[in-house]
């Protein structure tokens, strides 16, 4: 990855396994949230599949499960998926499990945290549920700890 990569050019894969083309969101917003089933903040989804039917038109959400945190999301694809459609009707878009910080930081999460890709600012992952909103043409907006709800005027003021 170099540092004038473009989001849109940053490879990850669904969380059935299917290649996910970011290209495909170009013209819109998109918020993308590291989640977890089994934390305190994992009420969040049913927000979260809220602020994605309000501003659907204007707006993709992704959720990335990631375990780095407390252990929070051991869950299999299968296990994942099932606890998200059924506790909080999830139809957003779902990737594999990933990780978010560390020596395995999956390309995506280098963009979003570092100055010198994403031209904003650098941050790192606190927790589940951190919130990075992307404009329509790629760029990074701004990132929001766990404690922002989804549907929060901080975020909303932008869609």
């Amino acid at each position: 990855m170099t540092e004038t990569t473009s989001i849109y050019d940053i490879e990850i894969n669904s969380l059935s396994g299917d290649a996910i083309d970011l290209n495909d969101y170009k013209g819109k917003k998109i918020l993308f949230v590291n989640t977890a089933s089994k934390c305190g903040f994992t009420p969040q989804y049913a927000q979260l599949q809220e602020l994605s039917e309000t501003y659907k038109d204007n707006l993709v959400v992704i959720g990335l499960p990631c375990n780095q945190f407390g252990g929070q999301e051991p869950g299999t694809a299968e296990n994942i998926e099932s606890f998200c459609q059924v506790n909080y009707g999830v139809t957003f878009l779902m990737t594999e499990k990933i990780d978010v910080k560390g020596d395995n930081q999956h390309p995506l999460y280098k963009w979003l945290t570092k100055k010198n890709y994403n031209g904003v600012k650098n941050s790192s992952v606190k927790w589940n549920f951190q919130k990075y909103l992307i404009d329509q043409e790629g760029g990074l907006i701004d990132v929001w700890y766990s404690l922002t709800k989804p549907m929060s005027k901080k975020i909303t003021k932008y869609l």
